[in-house]
């Protein structure tokens, strides 16, 4: 509102929302309306696209349902909201990775990484019964002012914290990664075949530097009408070789997560975020059994939620947590089938909190 004062809806409405996808489909972006070039949604009343979107760094700290989960920081090169144009050439919309953002992250999805056992219903991490999850932002020097090194997943159920799952995948070295580094970013990158956005866009390095500037927590529970959130929880891409490293998400169909389908059949899928906490590692939970790995850094988020269906979540920040539908979920969760919670923060410099539902990936 102080950098917008005409903007009288503020983040309760959800204006001031950014991403590291660019979103064109938001209706204000900067506090103008993204009237220019509006195209409405083929399958979507709600939704369109206009040319502009809206830039900033995102890390998802919860992107989940009771199938898969991911955490993932997705940094851009420069800070804050940053308005692109798709007749300018700087959108999505005219190349996926032609923005100042990375679109794809650098993930922690534990089926992906290889451990198809661990997360999941009746698995290590029993997705059928509530469960919390942390976060820890490790620093160089062990101090809040250092530079970003390594984002680290724990969770805790039934009073067991449970360390995050060890990499498991053809290309790299065995038994040596279960948290986000710099190492662990490039091996993922090259065993994939994928895009190494993340490193040209600063890295882990600059998701930290995102994070120290202030970033707002986005709770939501969505579903996704551009590619049905298989690449949360499915084969994806769905043309690709299932065996090939890092194209088997999760166990659900290919024909799976289809949103009139996902809102018809689940009409009434929510989640549930509580107990949701910011503090030095190791001040935000209890638990036996598994001892933390090392830690010199400063900062470590935890909540709670439930959620039904495939939802996930989705929010942007430099410590926070957002929530989707085809279900990703940051805290505490229970979660079940095709829907997603996304927990997210995100360096948007229009709010200091904000809590938002937003459609699409």
């Amino acid at each position: 509102m102080a950098k917008y004062p005409t903007n009288k809806a503020g983040a309760k409405y959800g204006t001031g929302y950014c991403d590291s996808q660019c979103p064109q489909d938001l209706k204000f972006i900067a506090g103008k309306a993204n009237s220019e070039g509006w195209t409405p949604s083929s399958n979507s009343v709600n939704s369109g696209t206009g040319n502009n979107g809206a830039c900033c760094n995102e890390m998802d700290i919860w992107e989940a349902n009771s199938i898969s989960a991911a955490v993932t920081p997705h940094p851009c090169s420069g800070d804050g909201l940053q308005v692109c144009s798709a007749s300018a050439g700087t959108c999505t919309s005219n190349g996926r990775y032609d923005t100042v953002c990375d679109p794809d992250g650098c993930d922690f999805n534990s089926y992906r990484m290889g451990d198809t056992s661990f997360y999941g219903p009746g698995l290590t991490v029993d997705t059928t019964k509530k469960f919390t999850v942390v976060t820890q932002f490790i620093s160089s020097d062990g101090t809040a002012t250092g530079d970003l090194t390594e984002i680290r997943r724990i969770y805790v159920q039934n009073g067991v914290v449970i360390q995050n799952s060890i990499v498991n995948v053809p290309g790299i070295t065995a038994n040596t990664y279960n948290s986000i580094t710099e190492p662990l970013c490039d091996a993922q990158k090259a065993a994939f075949g994928d895009q190494t956005a993340f490193q040209a866009k600063g890295g882990l390095k600059q998701m930290g530097v995102a994070g120290k500037n202030g970033m707002v927590l986005v709770l939501s529970i969505w579903d996704d009408y551009a590619v049905d959130m298989l690449w949360l929880d499915s084969t994806y891409p769905t043309t690709a070789n299932a065996t090939a490293p890092g194209v088997a998400r999760g166990t659900c169909a290919t024909t799976s997560g289809v949103p009139a389908t996902v809102e018809a059949n689940t009409p009434n899928a929510s989640v549930t975020y509580s107990n949701i906490r910011f503090g030095d590692i190791g001040s935000t939970y209890s638990g036996t059994t598994s001892s933390s790995s090392s830690t010199t850094s400063k900062a470590s988020t935890t909540s709670t939620s439930s959620t039904t269906t495939k939802a996930s979540t989705t929010s942007t920040s430099t410590t926070s947590t957002s929530t989707t539908t085809k279900a990703s979920t940051t805290s505490t969760s229970t979660t079940t089938t095709k829907a997603s919670t996304t927990s997210t923060t995100t360096s948007s410099a229009a709010a200091s909190t904000a809590t938002a539902a937003k459609w699409g990936q």
